[in-house]
């Protein structure tokens, strides 16, 4: 049931860009074509997951035992920054024609906010809506604290909930294209206007959890 709710809540009740408004920059910058839109969702999953299972596993294993926990932030960036490397390497060698269509947006997935901001959600414990017992001195305790499992699970389903948003609003640029729009509108304008519609109507889903 646990994993059940962090779905619901990852993908439509706390969105990540269109309630928490992270990752605008690519949000806006790769939905011009669905084609680019899933590539770059497929990207960053894969990213989010491996980056918060490893940031994951450095706060409680390295950062926390030692002392460090000031070094969260700039540790965590370097892991990101490997990682995108890593995918980097991988597409160019597996999918050129994706790697191609990406372009700078890939490299911009190392300082994307989407992928460092849960890793570091996940390592605050900050998450209302999972309850795991704990015992501490012989009594049981509710903490808010994610397992390892509970925190992959999560970054996947943020990162399905970013694709989610950003294909759906790849989609509605497209039809836009074919449609027209005033010349004053055009480009960004009409698409924050779009976008801020996309946002009212997953508020729709507040309450669910």
């Amino acid at each position: 049931m646990e994993y059940i709710i962090i779905l619901i809540s990852a993908v439509f009740v706390n969105n990540v860009v269109l309630a928490q408004f992270l990752g605008i920059c690519p949000f806006l910058g790769v939905s011009k074509k669905v084609s680019t839109a899933v590539g770059m969702s497929a990207a960053v999953m894969f990213v989010m997951a491996l980056a918060t299972l490893v940031t994951y596993l450095l706060q409680n294993y390295v950062l926390v035992p030692l002392g460090l926990e000031f070094m969260q932030t700039i540790s965590f960036i370097l892991v990101i920054a490997g990682l995108v490397q890593m995918v980097e390497i991988i597409l160019k060698k597996i999918s050129p024609s994706l790697y191609q269509a990406l372009g700078i947006f890939l490299p911009l997935i190392t300082t994307n906010c989407v992928v460092l901001g849960v890793a570091i959600q996940v390592v605050s414990n900050e998450f209302g809506f999972i309850n795991n017992e704990v015992i501490v001195d012989g009594v049981a305790q509710v903490s808010h604290m994610m397992n390892l499992g509970q925190s992959v699970v999560f970054a996947v389903c943020t990162a399905i909930g970013y694709g989610v948003a950003l294909i759906l609003f790849s989609g509605i640029r497209e039809q836009m294209e074919l449609n027209g729009v005033p010349k004053a509108f055009e480009g960004v304008p009409i698409a924050l206007i779009a976008a801020g519609i996309m946002a009212m109507a997953f508020m729709g889903f507040s309450g669910i959890v």
